[in-house]
This record gives C-alpha cells, sequence and structure tokens, in this order.
C-alpha cells in the first residue's frame, strides 16, 4: 500500500511539472495625463476588465502624466514597439493619414447622435482611418477616447456670428481648425492646451478655442468672461497597441482586450458628455455662456462650408472616402 502511495505522488509530481504555466504577459501604457483624469480613468476602466477576465495572465502598466512619451512621440514610439499601448491626439496622426482630421472639420456631423454614430467601433468611418493608422505607423487603435466638443472663450463680448471673429487672433490646436477660423475671418494661432491661461491673461490671442470641460479643468473662466457653445467639432483621442506585440498575443487575449476596449469606450463618451453638460451648468454661474440661436448657427455653417470642399481636395483618396462614409 506504501508503495502505491509513493507512487501515486511521483505520479502527480510529474504531471504537475508537466503541465504548461501560462506566462504573464504586461502592456505598458504610455499616458500624457493624470490617472484621475478622465482618460486616465479609462485606462484603469480597461486594466480592471483585462486583467480580471485573464485571470492575471494579462497585466496592464499604465505609466501617466506623460513619464515615458510626450503626445507627439507617442505614435511612432507605440508603432515601433518602445512602448506597448498609449493614448493621443487623433490629431497627432494627420502628419500620416491626413484624412483623421475630419472630425475637425466645422459641423460635419449634424448632431451628438450623428457623432457617436460615425465614431462608433465598426463604423464605416472608424474601419477607413484606423486601417490607415495601422497600415501608415505599425499601431493598432484600439477605441476612441472622447474628449469633448469645441468652443469658442472671449472677453468683453461674446462670439455669436463670424462677424464677431473678424480680424481677432484666435487659438487653435489643429491646422483645419485654422482653416474654420480664417474662413470665419480670424486669424490662427496654433498653441498647446497647457499655454492658453497665459495667452488669455495677458492678451496674446483675443479668442480661444477649446473643450468645455477644460474651461473648468485650466481655470479659463478666470481669465475669459464668455463662452460661446458652437460645438462645431469633436475632440478626440485614440488609444493604440503594436500591432506585432497585439498579434503575439493568444487569440483569448486579443478577444478579451478588444471586448473591453468596446465596453470602455462606451463608458467615457456616456460620461465625457455627461459631465460636459455638468461643465456648462456650472460655467452658467461663473461667466456668460451663449448659446447660439439657429438663425446664429446657420451664419457659422454658411461661412465654413468650404472648409469641406478644401478638406476634401488637400487630404488625398481616404479624406474623401471617410467624407463619403458620412455622408458629406
Amino acid at each position: 500500500m506504501r508503495n502505491l502511495f509513493v507512487g501515486a505522488v511521483a505520479v502527480a509530481a510529474i504531471l504537475a511539472v508537466s503541465v504548461p504555466v501560462q506566462a504573464e504577459t504586461t502592456m505598458r501604457v504610455t499616458l500624457q495625463l493624470p490617472l484621475k483624469h478622465s482618460l486616465g480613468q479609462n485606462w484603469l476602466a480597461f486594466k480592471k476588465i483585462v486583467e480580471a477576465e485573464s485571470g492575471g495572465e494579462l497585466k496592464v502598466q499604465i505609466f501617466p502624466s506623460a513619464q515615458l512619451y510626450k503626445d507627439k512621440q507617442v505614435p511612432q514610439a507605440v508603432g515601433s514597439g518602445a512602448v506597448e499601448a498609449g493614448s493621443a491626439f487623433l490629431g497627432r496622426f494627420a502628419g500620416t493619414v491626413p484624412a483623421v482630421d475630419v472630425v475637425n472639420l466645422p459641423f460635419i456631423f449634424k448632431d451628438e447622435a450623428a457623432l457617436r454614430a460615425a465614431s462608433a467601433t465598426g463604423s464605416d468611418m472608424r474601419n477607413i482611418l484606423d486601417a490607415a493608422v495601422l497600415k501608415e505607423t505599425g499601431a493598432r487603435v484600439l477605441w476612441w477616447q472622447a474628449f469633448g466638443r469645441n468652443i469658442y472663450l472671449s472677453k468683453g463680448s461674446a462670439i455669436r456670428t463670424p462677424a464677431d471673429l473678424k480680424g481677432k487672433k484666435v487659438r487653435t490646436y489643429g491646422k483645419v481648425l485654422g482653416w474654420t477660423v480664417t474662413a470665419l475671418g480670424g486669424a490662427p494661432t496654433l498653441m498647446s492646451g497647457s499655454k492658453q491661461f497665459l495667452a488669455y491673461q495677458q492678451g496674446a490671442v483675443d479668442v480661444g478655442m477649446t473643450g468645455a470641460t477644460a474651461v473648468k479643468s485650466r481655470k479659463l473662466f478666470e481669465v475669459m468672461d464668455h463662452m460661446t457653445l458652437s460645438f462645431d467639432s469633436a475632440i478626440e483621442f485614440v488609444t493604440i497597441i503594436n500591432d506585432k506585440f497585439f498579434n503575439s498575443l493568444s487569440p483569448k487575449h486579443q478577444a478579451i482586450i478588444l471586448k473591453a476596449g468596446k465596453i470602455v469606450e462606451k463608458q467615457l463618451r456616456d460620461s465625457i458628455y455627461a459631465k460636459e453638460a455638468a461643465v456648462v451648468k456650472e460655467m452658467r454661474g461663473k461667466m456668460t455662456v451663449v448659446d447660439l440661436t439657429e438663425g446664429e448657427r446657420a451664419k457659422w455653417r454658411a461661412a465654413t462650408k468650404g472648409v469641406v470642399d478644401r478638406f476634401r481636395k488637400e487630404r488625398g483618396a481616404i479624406a474623401a472616402q471617410v467624407l463619403k462614409a458620412i455622408g458629406k
């Protein structure tokens, strides 16, 4: 009996050694913003799902506040495999995929519902742009991170119609947005978000262009007293993963990542628009919030109509495909 017991233990030990153990895989993520920011919270939600669904076989390690790379370095860093994944402003890909600037076209989306439909995973627009980004950079888009919609800031008087922008210096954050400002009669000045407060305070520019939530987070209401809810374009970030790294994962792990991305993408878009509405409500008590009438908005659309035609003409075949996909 003792010999049988010893034999059984030996067999069990051999079997235990022969069973393959799944190696732990770590995905490092570079993020420009702090973890407390909505984009940081979005990555944390992704991390929670992925690590739970994979039973700890997949680990997500987030490096916030540009600890690894600055925003402009992210596409190359992820595409080359220097880091596995990260978030970047969608406009950072305009150099290799000019068509990504479609979201910056004025009034290209009729309303929030149209923007949601066009930017959702699997939409015609997303399929075209995501495939182009992968082809040109080696970075696979996992999901888009909504950042809000564009608004204008001014001091002393409201911006209601294009005439109110004539001859004024306007802070922008992208080339196509500069086209819009020019079409409206203003003079575009490209400027990073972090420089806004001082620029407005010192009068370096007359008008600001930013997202509604940034008015609160950057305390821009302290240096500007009017906010015009133009909501004429979208501000989008994207999460990307190195394609070679993604393809090295098992089909099971790939499926977990893609499923988690789809879940947190919707969560963020829902929460960012709710947050945007809450910030606008709060700002009504700190500054003059301008709600455009339909007549005023029609003047903006008429003045910027040529921007879409210029985009179609100058941004290549993919831009034309994207415009067709969204019915423009």
